[in-house]
């Protein structure tokens, strides 16, 4: 064989084996931002409620989701760059009659924007949020595509937590893998996320958040609630194709 040929084999096998290595190790290729201010609306006792809420504002592409408060259901909707912004958009939506009363959620709130003198405290802190929101959506039904009165995908229920906690990730499973940072899965923390392809599928398909103790809480699909699972039962065990952090 010509040597230009096998040079060029050489060079394309290498270009294969780097790109492999590279999906495996690769930092954050999409964006992930900050939450700056947001718009909370709603009380409700029922889920049903706050779910037609969710519906009808997602309906105007506002992006909303609701969570679990003190045993009330609220809705939060929007990232606006400064509370003028996020008050003029809320009146607006009043006066169409989609909302009623509303307040405004500062950026401060979070504790991805808070202060602290200790960058390793503040990740803990925001880890050990995320654990307990996601316990709280724990019994939500499953919805597919999204937030709705139904409930959440595997998707929707991840960024819902996060955004609860100031990261507002993208919104398919496969761009939120994309987004993180590489973490082994002996070096798991609380608040990582955990990736898999189910169904025999070539691509990343679900999603969960890792709690600790080898477990992961996520939507598990069509007729199921928001549970718990185990990384080491026999399924999600062939499913997993990785992990990544955002902090």
């Amino acid at each position: 064989m010509p040597r230009f040929f096998i040079l060029l084999i050489l060079c394309f096998l290498s270009n294969c084996v780097s790109a492999t290595l590279h999906s495996n190790n690769e930092q954050s290729q999409l964006p992930y931002r900050n939450i700056a201010y947001s718009i909370q609306v709603g009380s409700f006792k029922k889920l049903e409620n706050a779910g037609k809420l969710v519906d009808s504002l997602n309906k105007k592409g506002l992006d909303a989701f609701f969570f679990k408060y003190n045993g009330v259901y609220k809705v939060r909707f929007g990232n606006y760059a400064n509370a003028n912004l996020a008050k003029l958009q809320a009146a607006k939506y009043k006066k169409q009659g989609l909302i009623s009363d509303f307040f405004l959620v500062h950026p401060e709130t979070y504790a991805i924007n808070s202060v602290s003198a200790r960058k390793q405290s503040k990740a803990h802190s925001i880890r050990a949020n995320i654990v307990v929101d996601a316990h709280n959506y724990i019994g939500t039904p499953y919805k597919w595509g999204g937030t709705s009165s139904s409930g959440f995908d595997c998707s929707g229920l991840v960024r819902a937590v996060y955004r609860l906690n100031g990261l507002d990730l993208p919104r398919i499973s496969q761009e939120q893998f994309r987004a993180g940072k590489f973490v082994l899965k002996a070096k798991l923390q609380q608040g990582d996320l955990v990736f898999f392809v189910t169904n025999n599928g070539t691509a990343i398909n679900h999603v969960g958040i890792y709690i600790g103790n080898g477990e992961f809480i996520h939507a598990p699909g069509s007729g199921k609630s928001v549970t718990k699972a185990k990384l080491d039962n026999s399924y999600w065990k062939r499913a997993y194709k990785g992990a990544r952090t955002y902090f």
